[in-house]
């Protein structure tokens, strides 16, 4: 009887706990997972928009326009209406390899812009999300010469843009809800006093 109490007052000793495997995972794993991880550098670059200060008070930024002026020559960028943010010139067209082509002359052919519009107009949606404004209209002030390319590829570069969240890559909103208008054949400009 004595050799049974002993028995059951005894003291049980502690398992160990081997995390050696564990470990050895652990080892393995953090290298490839950092190795997938997708890095980009985030760049700020502020945009200001002098046609904003020279608004009155009764005036909201929500219901000023959003304007592209289609030209021959280069892609003009207003927001609010008649205040120009920026002109994005031609660039020499290349072909699905990457080479320059060649108009009728011994000069390149030229292009629009569109990675550069996509990129001015990023920089406006982030300056106006800044100000608690989620615009989505955008007008394109199309010239009768336009050809339907050109029409499809501004409607696309206004949209959406590629961009990678999470390591996928999806389509960010821009401006979705695109007008067309003819081209006025004169411009009228603003400064940014608000004098015209």
């Amino acid at each position: 009887m004595i050799g049974r109490r002993h028995g059951r007052n005894a003291k049980k000793e502690d398992a160990e706990l081997d995390i050696t495997s564990f470990m050895n995972l652990m080892i393995v794993l953090v290298p490839v997972l950092l190795m997938m991880m997708v890095f980009s550098r985030i760049t700020v670059v502020e945009l200001r928009l002098p046609g904003i200060e020279a608004l009155g008070a009764d005036e909201s930024v929500e219901d000023q326009r959003l304007e592209i002026l289609v030209s021959d020559e280069s892609l003009n960028i207003f927001f609010p209406q008649g205040y120009l943010v920026k002109t994005i010139t031609k660039i020499p067209a290349v072909d699905d390899d990457g080479e320059p082509l060649v108009s009728t002359g011994a000069e390149p052919a030229l292009q629009h812009d569109f990675t550069g519009l996509q990129n001015t107009l990023k920089l406006v949606k982030q300056t106006l999300l800044a100000k608690a404004v989620d615009k989505k209209d955008i007008i394109l002030m199309l010239p009768d010469s336009t050809d339907y390319q050109t029409i499809i590829s501004l409607i696309d570069a206004t949209r959406s843009y590629k961009d990678v969240v999470a390591a996928s890559v999806v389509d960010a909103e821009l401006f979705p809800e695109v007008s067309l208008a003819e081209a006025p054949a004169r411009y009228e400009l603003k400064n940014a006093g608000g004098a015209e």
